[in-house]
């Protein structure tokens, strides 16, 4: 079952070599395709081990593993666009939490998904490591967000 051209119009992203890696925060550059099979529920998982962004009182570069796992509706997030996205928060100053919760809003209101959630297992600074967790669900997930959101408080790091 592969895509026509026709079916992907919003995908400029992937194979073209002269894309631009963004120096600045940047959720226009994300793109989405449409889901062949939304009478499934299924996930979808990202993971990015090199995230980085900056402390927004130092500038010191944080680093993350970032997980994002999301039940899809009618858009589906094109990778090459997400790693563009993701990779520019290389130089944006948040804390993060903050980049957890934007990543999250901005693919939301990119995808308007089921269900997602987006878990930041950045390394430790000043000897503290910090794992941020934050999920949403539509009307009909809102007992997995609650559930979700549990099972997060977790002492198995």
């Amino acid at each position: 079952m592969s895509r026509s051209d026709d079916e992907m119009p919003g995908v400029t992203l992937l194979g073209n070599q002269g894309v631009q890696y963004p120096d600045r925060y940047a959720p226009e550059v994300l793109e989405t395709f449409v889901n062949k099979h939304p009478d499934n529920e299924y996930l979808v998982t990202f993971t990015c081990p090199e995230f980085t962004s900056l402390c927004p009182k130092t500038g010191q570069p944080d680093f993350a593993r970032i997980i994002i796992s999301y039940i899809p509706r009618e858009k589906m997030v094109e990778s090459k666009s997400l790693k563009l996205y993701l990779f520019s928060f290389r130089n944006h100053g948040d804390f993060h939490e903050d980049c957890v919760n934007i990543i999250m809003k901005d693919l939301v209101k990119l995808m308007d998904p089921k269900y997602i959630e987006v878990t930041g297992l950045f390394t430790p600074r000043g000897g503290i490591a910090i794992y941020p967790f934050a999920n949403y669900g539509d009307a009909e997930h809102q007992n997995m967000v609650k559930a979700r959101m549990l099972a997060s408080f977790r002492n198995d790091f």
